[in-house]
């Protein structure tokens, strides 16, 4: 009958984050003033200490949203349409430029690996006044694949 039965797999947080790490489509939701949902289609790496970090700029609504609100939510999509995904609960940290430089290296590394100089990048970001969001993950869904209910599984 039915090929594709969705699943829901409950995963710790090593597992969670070792999911999210090859994964860099996500989608973040913020809150907006009025407290209705502001969604952001992004990259996003995991940093060395666990935190789904997002590249961004000052002005940006998800930047100005997650100042306000700390509470966010992300939802890490895979490359394929139909692969798993999971949506993350957590607490978001801003944090601009200067500050931001050094935390938008390692961004950098963990999702691309080295870049040619090092000296180069750092400018730029300076430069565009890049800010980068921390996001510590507080709560998950389990990771999900779409399909068919489980109750429309081939019976043996």
């Amino acid at each position: 009958m039915a090929s594709n039965i969705a699943t829901n797999t409950s995963v710790t947080v090593d597992e969670l984050l070792d999911f999210v790490r090859p994964r860099h489509r996500a989608i973040l939701l913020t809150r907006r003033a009025d407290g209705s949902p502001q969604g952001s289609p992004l990259t996003c790496g995991v940093d060395d200490s666990g935190r789904i970090v997002v590249s961004t700029y000052p002005e940006r609504a998800k930047t100005r949203n997650a100042k306000r609100d700390e509470r966010v939510s992300l939802i890490v999509l895979s490359d394929e349409w139909n692969g798993p995904w999971v949506q993350i609960d957590g607490t978001a940290e801003v944090i601009d430029t200067p500050d931001s430089v050094e935390p938008l290296v390692e961004y950098y590394r963990n999702i691309a690996g080295e870049h040619p100089d090092w000296d180069e990048y750092r400018d730029a970001m300076v430069k565009q006044g890049k800010s980068i969001i921390r996001i510590t993950p507080v709560r998950w869904g389990p990771v999900a694949t779409g399909g068919f209910p489980a109750r429309l599984a081939p019976q043996e």
